[in-house]
C-alpha cells in the first residue's frame, strides 16, 4: 500500500508521465457508467488538436507554450514542449500533416511536426495582420471547418463596443489567402465545431457583463451559411436589447441562439460526440466545456465549471444538462474545464488550464 501511494505521488507531481489507466480525479462526478482518468499533466492546458500519428496537440494562455503529448492514448504519454516565447498561444489546428498556432496578431505552421517533436521546424506565418486592440478577448480559437478553410475567432476588445473588425469569425485558406469573415455579432468565441452530418458551424458565444448576475445567458449558436449576423453588440441572448448600443439593430433581426446556457458560465470548447464508445444516446449530441463565471457576486454563486450536455434532435436542442460536475467545491475552484476532443477510441478528452491536466472520460457498460 505504501509503495503504490508512493507512486501515486510521483506520478501526480511529474509531467509527462502516462496516467491514462489510474483513475484519480476523484473530485469528478459523471453519469453512472462512465469514468474519468488523468490522461497527463499539461501546464496550462487550453485548446487541443490531434495529429494522425496519436499525437495530441496542446496550446496555453499565458505559459506562451505549445505542448505536444507523444502517444496520447497509449499507457505512457510522453509531454514535449514544441514551441515557447509565444504570445498566448491559445488556439491550435492540424491539417494536412502541420500543426497550426495562433497568436493575437497572426497564424503559425508548423509543417511535418508530428515526425519533429524533439526538433520542431520553425514556424511559417501564414495569417498576419489579425485585428487587435488591448488584450481582452485577444486569444484566439482556430479549427479547420470540412470546406478546407481555417476558421478564427475574433473576440470583442471590450465588455461591450461597436469596434469594426471584431466580434466575428473569419476564415482564410490554409496559406492565409482568402479572408473573409464568415459570421458576425459574436461577442467571443473560444470554440466552433462543425456538424459531421450537415457540415454546419455551430459554437459558443460569452454574453457581455455588467448587466446583473443572472443576464445575459451565455449561448449555443448555429450557422446555417455564411454571412449571418448573431446580434452582438445590439442584442445579447436573443432578446436582450443593449442600454447603450441597442440602437443599433433589433433582436428580431439578429439570429437568435439554439440553446439559451447558464449566465456567465463561460461556455468555451464544444464537440458533436462522434464515437461509438458511449451508449447511442450520446450519439450526434453536443458537449460543451463551461470555463466558469468570474464576476457573479457571492451571493449569486458560482455558475459553469463543468462540463454540459445539449440534446438535439432534428437539429432542435431539445435539452441542456450536467455532464461532468465536481471542478467547484464550494467556492473552492477545483479546476476549469477548456476545451473537449473526441478520441479515435470514443473516448472524451478534456483540458482543464486550472488544474494543468487533460481528462479521459470514457464508458464502461454497467450490468
Amino acid at each position: 500500500m505504501c509503495i503504490r501511494l508512493l507512486t501515486l505521488c510521483l506520478l501526480a507531481i511529474l509531467p509527462g508521465i502516462g496516467m491514462a489507466r489510474e483513475e484519480l480525479p476523484a473530485h469528478l462526478r459523471l453519469p453512472p457508467g462512465f469514468v474519468a482518468e488523468l490522461l497527463v499533466r499539461v501546464p496550462g492546458a487550453r485548446s487541443m488538436a490531434m495529429g494522425p500519428g496519436g499525437t495530441l496537440f496542446v496550446g496555453t494562455q499565458r505559459g506562451g507554450k505549445v505542448f505536444a503529448v507523444r502517444g496520447a492514448l497509449g499507457a505512457v504519454p510522453q509531454l514535449l514542449v514544441v514551441a515557447e516565447g509565444l504570445k498566448m498561444p491559445n488556439g491550435v489546428a492540424f491539417h494536412e500533416g502541420a500543426l497550426y498556432v495562433a497568436e493575437p496578431e497572426r497564424i503559425l505552421r508548423f509543417d511535418g511536426i508530428e515526425a519533429r517533436l524533439e526538433q520542431p521546424p520553425a514556424p511559417v506565418v501564414v495569417g498576419d495582420s489579425l485585428p487587435t486592440k488591448g488584450m481582452l478577448h485577444a486569444w484566439r480559437y482556430i479549427a479547420f471547418g470540412p470546406d478546407g478553410k481555417l476558421y478564427v475567432g475574433l473576440g470583442s476588445p471590450c465588455n461591450v463596443c461597436n469596434e469594426p473588425g471584431f466580434s466575428a469569425i473569419l476564415r482564410m485558406n490554409p496559406d492565409g489567402s482568402g479572408r473573409e469573415y464568415f459570421a458576425r455579432g459574436i461577442r467571443n468565441s473560444v470554440g466552433f465545431t462543425w456538424d459531421p452530418e450537415t457540415g454546419d458551424l455551430w459554437f459558443t458565444d460569452n454574453g457581455r457583463d455588467m448587466l446583473g448576475d443572472d443576464r445575459p445567458a451565455d449561448e449555443l449558436n448555429h450557422a446555417t451559411r455564411p454571412g449571418l449576423d448573431f446580434g452582438f453588440p445590439y442584442c445579447h441572448a436573443g432578446t436582450i436589447s443593449d442600454p447603450e448600443f441597442g440602437g443599433l439593430g433589433h433582436c428580431k433581426d439578429a439570429v437568435a441562439p439554439v440553446q439559451l446556457l447558464g449566465p456567465h458560465v463561460a461556455a468555451l470548447g464544444l464537440r458533436f460526440y462522434t464515437g461509438i464508445m458511449f451508449p447511442a444516446a450520446y450519439r450526434h449530441q453536443v458537449f460543451i466545456a463551461e470555463h466558469g463565471s468570474w464576476n457573479r457576486s457571492k451571493e449569486a454563486g458560482r455558475t459553469g465549471y463543468r462540463v454540459t450536455l445539449v440534446r438535439l434532435k432534428q437539429g432542435k436542442a431539445v435539452s441542456y444538462e450536467p455532464f461532468i460536475e465536481g471542478f467547484l467545491d464550494g467556492e473552492e475552484v477545483l479546476g476549469r474545464p477548456v476545451d473537449l476532443l473526441v478520441a479515435a477510441d470514443g473516448a472524451l478528452l478534456v483540458s482543464d488550464d486550472t488544474a494543468g491536466a487533460i481528462y479521459r472520460i470514457s464508458y464502461r457498460k454497467t450490468e
